[in-house]
């Protein structure tokens, strides 16, 4: 019997000249490192048609990336720096806030120097957040006066490229704090190709959170995840079951995509394939995972000692993933956000019921 994995088991080095600063200057110029066969296959993203078979199904993370970070100061004159995770109803919102001192419940913050927020006080889990009230919808003053929040290991502050190339062609649907990294390498013309293969598409919701970026600095076992929130709509939850009847294959653009569609699986009554409908998820998927939904996985590479590392572990198999990774960073694959993708098959031993 093999010795459980310990969090060790997923760390690596990686060489800071491969943490991808800025993104391929087309998206689908991206490479894809093909990891299912035996031994690793070097492509581009352009070449995924010819990777995937009539009547498989391409599903897809429609969250759109909201303009969360804004700068402002308290009454006091001290700086502040918000991150906005969550927006609530009644122009409320959900803020990491960074500040000398943090602000108190009854001040207001001056953002951007257009509009005052009222600090009501801490919030969401573990008291980590701080609740804050907008005077106008925070959708609105946020796409006006906030900026996009690139992740922390990008160096350059988000500019005007960055807030086209930081979205994908799906977003739709606004809430989500980092983009669902996997689809930004779809383009028009590459969605054409795959509909011509015969390759049909649905979409989810699930608006990433400041979360994703964060290692687990703990044993695995005591971990907590943050929370996000997801949609699977009836008519996605269709669509699997015909691709599953003609015999097809479900494939899931990104881990957000994933977890959306592994916990509406999980959620699901007796007799239900999914739950269609919206909820929160704190799924934590890691070795040992059994998968019931996901067959084929694309996905971008992830942060050393991360949730998402254990993830593409569970479901590609660890030893796999190690592999995968040590041959990524041979080949000076570029890594993390707007770095370079790979197409993964689930082992056979991660199948659920």
């Amino acid at each position: 019997m093999s010795e459980p994995l310990t969090l060790s088991d997923f760390d690596f080095d990686l060489p800071p000249e491969l943490i991808a600063q800025q993104p391929a200057a087309e998206r689908t110029a991206s490479r894809l490192l093909d990891g299912r066969g035996a031994e690793p296959v070097d492509r581009r993203f352009r070449d995924l048609p010819g990777l995937l078979r009539t009547g498989d199904l391409l599903v897809v993370n429609d969250t759109r990336v909201i303009k969360a970070r804004l700068h402002g100061t308290k009454a006091t004159g001290g700086a502040v720096e918000a991150l906005v995770e969550r927006v609530l109803p009644g122009n409320d919102v959900l803020a990491h806030v960074r500040a000398s001192k943090m602000p108190k419940p009854g001040g207001r913050i001056r953002f951007a120097d257009a509009f005052d927020a009222d600090v009501i006080g801490r919030d969401g889990p573990g008291d980590a957040l701080v609740r804050l009230h907008f005077p106008d919808d925070p959708f609105a003053l946020l796409e006006r006066h906030g900026a996009v929040p690139l992740p922390p290991y990008i160096a350059h502050d988000a500019g005007a490229d960055d807030e086209r190339r930081y979205q994908t062609v799906f977003a739709a649907r606004a809430g989500a704090v980092a983009a669902p990294t996997a689809a930004l390498h779809f383009d028009a013309a590459l969605l054409d190709a795959l509909a011509a293969q015969g390759v049909d598409r649905a979409s989810v919701t699930l608006h990433v959170g400041a979360g994703t970026f964060q290692p687990v600095r703990d044993d695995i076992a005591s971990h907590t995840m943050h929370s996000e929130w997801f949609e699977v709509p009836p008519a996605t939850v269709a669509a699997i079951e015909a691709t599953r009847q003609r015999g097809g294959r479900v494939v899931a653009v990104g881990t957000t995509t994933l977890r959306a569609l592994e916990s509406a699986a999980r959620d699901a009554a007796p007799g239900e394939t999914l739950r269609a409908g919206s909820a929160e998820t704190d799924i934590f998927i890691k070795p040992g995972f059994a998968f019931r939904v996901v067959d084929v996985l694309i996905t971008n590479f992830h942060l050393p000692r991360s949730t998402l590392m254990m993830l593409v572990s569970a479901f590609a198999g660890h030893a796999r993933i190690r592999a995968l990774y040590a041959h990524a960073i041979r080949e000076r694959y570029r890594f993390f956000s707007y770095g370079d993708a790979m197409l993964l098959e689930r082992t056979p031993a991660a199948a659920g019921g």
